[in-house]
């Protein structure tokens, strides 16, 4: 058995710490805040926002309140399924044909809003028959309320492609769904109109077919937090997921959440420079008197922002330590004078708590010029991710491993 401590003797050069326990709480208190009888989509597309989707998956999956997953692409979905995940999948973007029957075959859920689309859904679910696999193509239409993104209108011209989607052999509409444009904002007026736009056009299709789609969707991580009105079969539960909130105008204090990822890194090496020396490429930094700085072996190539530069801290004995100059590729340098007890192979915390004080996704992101969502799904490949449950190592997943 590997003991903990070889691990972290491994992983020093960088680590992400995932915390699946504060990904599960999330989730229920999320639920705590939504009507009894809506279920939940844990949306993990770009790896779980880079936690890792299949573990989040995992953890997550037993949950009798959530419905599935939402991802981007077929080749994530492909990923979960690989990974043992039996729960509904759902695709929010457009899929490409490439991939339709071995969807199909899965039963992993398309957003349709194309009319060729169907068409070749159809054809696709054909093809399964005559290799005597007889499934339907699952589908939830997507609605544009207001994002002008992808999705039919909330109009006649929609009404025509969901009658169409009703129509056509071998397809099977699940769901309907649309997306805020403008959920996280404190003016809740444009995603009102959106919810009442979307539930026009559902009353319109109950009257003009006759039929009910079975599962109607519209709330993202923010309509979760602030928008009950919103609950209608499911909600799509993103950022909030990973106790990161969706902007600064969304309350902090409807819904407990944790931030699930830490980030930790460790001192290589620290030297003293004399004043009027520079630091890193184009000496952006210039030392005004004697100095003592300590090296960090992670980069932009990691994820880390170079927008960071001269601008963001790390964490070193509780205390913080300002980057000084520009972050390199794999590497950074740090002011260390003010904590004379920082030594060589000490822990560094990048992204998280030491002591009293604390760097959050959401500082870094706004002094990188970056938001938490986009700082989170940076996170490379490079960095091995720990997930811990109970305080204790679950497992590891190690994507550049050579040993």
């Amino acid at each position: 058995m590997v003991k903990e401590e070889d691990i972290m003797y491994r992983l020093k050069r960088v680590y992400a710490e995932i915390d699946l326990d504060a990904i599960r709480n999330n989730m229920e208190n999320m639920k705590r805040n939504i009507a009894p009888q809506t279920k939940m989509i844990a949306v993990v597309k770009t790896d779980g926002y880079g936690h890792g989707a299949a573990p989040i998956a995992r953890e997550l999956e037993p949950l009798p309140f959530l419905y599935g997953f939402a991802v981007a692409t077929a080749e994530e979905a492909c990923l979960l399924k690989d990974a043992g995940i039996a729960k509904p999948i759902l695709i929010l973007g457009y899929t490409f044909p490439y991939s339709y029957e071995k969807l199909i075959q899965e039963e992993v859920r398309m957003a349709v809003f194309r009319s060729d689309t169907l068409k070749e859904l159809s054809n696709a679910a054909a093809r399964l028959e005559k290799k005597g696999i007889h499934k339907k193509a699952k589908v939830h239409i997507k609605v544009d309320t207001g994002m002008s993104r992808i999705g039919v209108r909330a109009d006649e011209e929609g009404l025509s492609f969901v009658e169409s989607a009703f129509e056509t052999d071998r397809i099977e509409v699940e769901g309907i769904f649309t997306h805020f444009a403008r959920a996280d904002e404190s003016d809740k007026s444009a995603a009102e109109g959106q919810i009442a736009e979307f539930e026009r056009f559902l009353a319109l299709i109950r009257e003009k077919t006759g039929r009910e789609i079975p599962l109607k969707h519209c709330s993202n991580s923010a309509g979760i937090l602030e928008l009950p009105r919103a609950n209608m079969d499911l909600v799509r539960a993103g950022i909030t997921l990973y106790g990161l909130l969706p902007s600064d105008q969304v309350r902090k204090d409807i819904v407990e959440l944790a931030p699930a990822l830490s980030l930790y890194s460790t001192i290589v090496y620290i030297k003293e420079i004399e004043a009027g020396t520079g630091v890193s490429y184009g000496s952006t930094f210039v030392a005004k008197e004697k100095m003592r700085i300590a090296t960090i072996p992670i980069g932009y190539g990691d994820g880390y922002p170079r927008g960071l530069s001269g601008k963001g801290f790390v964490l070193v004995h509780g205390k913080r330590a300002p980057i000084l100059g520009r972050v390199c590729m794999d590497q950074f340098m740090i002011d260390v004078t003010h904590i004379p007890e920082a030594a060589q192979g000490d822990v560094v915390t990048l992204i998280g708590c030491d002591g009293k004080e604390q760097v959050t996704m959401e500082e870094l992101g706004s002094l990188s010029g970056r938001f938490n969502y986009e700082f989170a799904c940076d996170i490379g490949k490079r960095v091995p991710r720990i997930y811990k449950k109970g305080g204790k190592i679950l497992y590891i997943e190690e994507y550049c491993q050579d040993f």
